[in-house]
């Protein structure tokens, strides 16, 4: 990484010595490709989510301008989309739920900012499927997404995931949007796919979000504690048990629905008791704890009798 981060600085002063626009474009895209996909772990090893938070809007936004000189380039749609996403939701979202009551419009505001941040993401990666699969992006939002789909393979895979989580996170944040809503079905059938495709995919990623998505829904929208429950053990048991998100998710979709305190206790010490070192998701288990202490803090905010 550290290589990557002084060859980034000498070709930005290259950049600034030259006035060759071939010799430009070079070195933007050469930057572009040591930022983008999915592999680095600056971000992701990080052991301080605070220092993450504070600096995720500026990449954010140099992602944004390498965009405006590579339009087309896939990895770098990629790593902006899912970067808007995760940072609407851990960064936005995530702070909305925990306000007091009385800090009502705070949250509305903030719930409504993740929404445009969740959409955001999700047109970058709508971007990234256009040119991946010309016509996907048209057919996504007003077609039959069953059409495009089955052509899908294994690459498409983390443009599917991240698609579709914040596609629904933005369904899920306004209920009251129902222009927006009309379209969960195409939203969760990108996801579906990703899962017929590799449903092992990020040791057990998108059984996760499987959790949280059939935990959290009505019976008569197609929740199902059964569905959450299965995919909790498969997330579990693909990521060694060593993800704290599959006890959180089934925490907070599953037994406070059910207000039972002491398997939502269990739950969340579970996920309290991983230690986790892991570059890939150092930093996703830290936020992870810190949502599990904060929800034992507040347990009699959500359970009648505990």
């Amino acid at each position: 990484m550290k290589s990557k981060l002084i060859i980034g600085t000498v070709i930005c002063l290259l950049i600034l010595w030259t006035g060759s626009c071939s010799l430009k474009q070079l070195a933007i895209d050469t930057v572009i490709d040591s930022l983008s996909g999915d592999g680095g772990t600056v971000f992701t090893g990080d052991d301080d989510p605070e220092l993450i938070g504070e600096a995720l809007p500026f990449s954010l936004k140099l992602y944004e301008t390498l965009l405006t000189q590579s339009p087309e380039h896939t990895g770098l749609l990629l790593t902006t989309g899912m970067g808007f996403v995760m940072y609407a939701n851990a960064y936005v979202q995530a702070p909305s739920d925990r306000l007091p009551d009385e800090e009502y419009m705070r949250r509305k505001q903030m719930r409504a900012r993740a929404k445009k941040l969740y959409l955001r993401g999700r047109d970058y990666l709508l971007d990234a499927l256009e040119i991946r699969h010309p016509g996907f992006r048209e057919t996504a939002l007003a077609g039959d997404v069953g059409e495009v789909l089955p052509q899908m393979e294994a690459d498409d895979v983390p443009f599917l995931y991240w698609c579709s989580a914040g596609w629904i996170g933005a369904i899920s944040i306004d209920s009251f949007d129902t222009k927006l809503g009309i379209t969960r079905n195409n939203a969760i059938a990108l996801m579906d796919r990703a899962y017929e495709i590799e449903e092992s995919w990020g040791d057990g990623t998108i059984h996760e979000f499987y959790i949280s998505y059939y935990g959290g829904l009505p019976e008569m929208l197609g929740g199902s504690e059964e569905k959450a429950r299965f995919h909790f053990d498969r997330a579990t048991t693909l990521s060694d048990g060593q993800k704290a998100g599959p006890y959180v998710a089934l925490a907070t979709a599953v037994t406070v629905k059910n207000q039972d305190v002491e398997e939502f206790r269990e739950l969340l010490e579970a996920a309290l008791a991983i230690e986790n070192d892991d570059p890939d998701s150092r930093l996703v288990t830290i936020i992870m704890q810190e949502k599990a202490r904060w929800l034992l803090d507040h347990v009699d905010d959500f359970f009648l009798v505990f």
